[in-house]
């Protein structure tokens, strides 16, 4: 029997469901038909509010760094950059749901594969634009003198653009992960064993997951502990600290659980695991992980929340400053008059 599961990283969709894992576990009466009936309706569930939510905080941040306000920053440029990649990755998540219910035509095959191109691109996007966010801010906060050497806005458009090329160059394997067989299929699933090779789980976990991780912490710890030691409690500093903790959360929670799971499912399909509860167990984890990794275009929008008070903030303490200046030099003139 040809084998035909896997877990097609950009969806999980019932992931372990079909094909060798079902046949492997026959033999000990392990079924995944309970699972597959219950990830149907659980998907939907959870895309559906994301896509929602996820669309009007996306829209609505895009409106704001373009529109209202008129000078960018280094922050702002990598928080559009992050908005545009959590668009990408809602804009899927309807060829997901259909995906979820129906089977594709076969000269579908190639938009499948473009498809789970382009999660995959907004997902690892999204990854590394955080990651970098926190390399920024603590050559601001740790380095200040160097900071203007080091951090400008063309700087940042360049970064950006830089992962779009990273990101794009490192999903487009997935095009020959694809399994070749005739007749109808399920997108966003069913890749080959080449996409379950150790070198291929390794580059993922290791580039995708763990680096951007210890970046992302490291760097936050860091940022924190200076603007504590400094002593100065100004709302700016406070302010920076939020967006510091959002954007670990933001990180943290959606895509810690999803590697996790993609980590056992590769145990299991290397006959590491091999108790049958042990799993049905991980492929419920996993599916239910991978779709609330989605998650993260929501709690972007925390660290969008954030930026905007304090360049709102910072605005009117400079204008408040400003005009108490203005006047101040007012009233130093009529008294030098009299």
């Amino acid at each position: 029997m040809t084998k035909s599961i896997s877990i097609g990283l950009p969806n999980v969709s019932h992931l372990l469901l079909s094909g060798t894992m079902t046949t492997n576990c026959s033999f000990t009466n392990c079924s995944f038909t309970e699972v597959d009936r219950l990830m149907k309706s659980l998907e939907l569930a959870i895309y559906v509010p994301i896509f929602v939510c996820g669309l009007v905080l996306n829209i609505l941040a895009l409106v704001v760094f373009c529109f209202l306000l008129r000078k960018w920053t280094e922050s702002t440029i990598y928080m559009t950059n992050l908005a545009l990649l959590d668009l990408l990755l809602l804009l899927l998540l309807p060829f997901k749901m259909h995906a979820t219910i129906h089977h594709w035509e076969a000269h579908h095959r190639f938009l499948c594969s473009f498809l789970e191109s382009l999660y995959f691109v907004g997902m690892y996007g999204s990854i590394y634009t955080i990651a970098c966010i926190a390399v920024d801010r603590w050559v601001a906060i740790r380095h200040p003198f160097r900071a203007k050497q080091l951090r400008s806005r063309r700087a940042a458009l360049g970064t950006c653009i830089l992962v779009w090329v990273v990101v794009l160059g490192g999903t487009s394997p997935i095009y020959s992960f694809r399994t070749v067989e005739k007749g109808s299929f399920h997108c966003f699933h069913g890749f080959s064993e080449k996409g379950w090779r150790p070198e291929v789980i390794s580059c993922l976990l290791g580039f995708g997951f763990v680096g951007p991780a210890l970046v992302l912490v490291v760097c936050s710890a860091q940022s924190i502990r200076t603007l504590r030691q400094s002593g100065n409690e100004s709302h700016k500093n406070r302010a920076c600290v939020r967006i510091i903790y959002s954007s670990l959360c933001a990180f943290l929670v959606p895509f810690t659980p999803s590697h996790l799971g993609i980590l056992l499912q590769f145990l299991v399909r290397r006959d590491v695991i091999q108790d049958c509860m042990a799993k049905t167990r991980i492929s419920l984890f996993l599916q239910v992980a991978m779709s609330l990794a989605n998650v993260t275009c929501c709690l972007d929008a925390l660290c969008y929340y954030f930026i905007t008070r304090e360049v709102r903030t910072s605005k009117q303490t400079f204008t408040f400053r400003r005009s108490k200046s203005i006047s101040q030099k007012r009233a130093t003139t009529s008294t030098s008059e009299l």
